[in-house]
């Protein structure tokens, strides 16, 4: 699984005109489900997001989580993050899974961070337009196959 991670002050995800779920303070995350993720990721994932200490204390140090603040977590659904752009001007996206499972790994993540936080969420695979003001800016990319490989110091 990979996430882009957008701290904010605020954000909202319109579909079909309509206003679908909007948070203030807190974490948009744009959630992308590969073709070789399986439940085991949601939990790898989901803890580390949790704790992520990405939120200023009061010297403005990065020294809080999003759980430290009260924060909100929006939730989009992003297949796009398993583009392929190697090869010609048009990305593949073979590495992402198959919508159906996808989506059950999707609603599996929110369901997790949904233990810890108040978690809005898109539609998956609908026509999202997807609003957020990026406080910081703050903007931190998670894959989960990076998680599990050693750190190298």
């Amino acid at each position: 699984m990979k996430t882009v991670i957008q701290k904010v002050t605020s954000a909202s995800v319109t579909i079909d005109g309509e206003i679908r779920a909007s948070i203030g303070n807190g974490l948009l995350l744009l959630l992308g489900v590969g073709e070789n993720d399986t439940d085991a990721d949601i939990p790898l994932l989901a803890d580390k997001i949790s704790v992520l200490r990405i939120f200023e204390d009061k010297n403005g140090k990065m020294n809080l989580s999003c759980a430290d603040v009260g924060g909100e977590i929006l939730v989009i659904s992003n297949f796009t993050l398993y583009a392929d752009c190697r090869r010609g001007t048009r990305p593949d996206f073979f590495h992402a899974m198959r919508p159906d499972e996808a989506e059950r790994l999707y609603n599996s993540f929110i369901s997790r961070l949904s233990e810890r936080f108040v978690v809005k969420h898109g539609e998956f695979g609908a026509d999202m337009k997807v609003s957020i003001v990026n406080d910081g800016p703050v903007t931190i990319i998670l894959d989960t196959d990076d998680l599990r490989r050693p750190r190298s110091r």
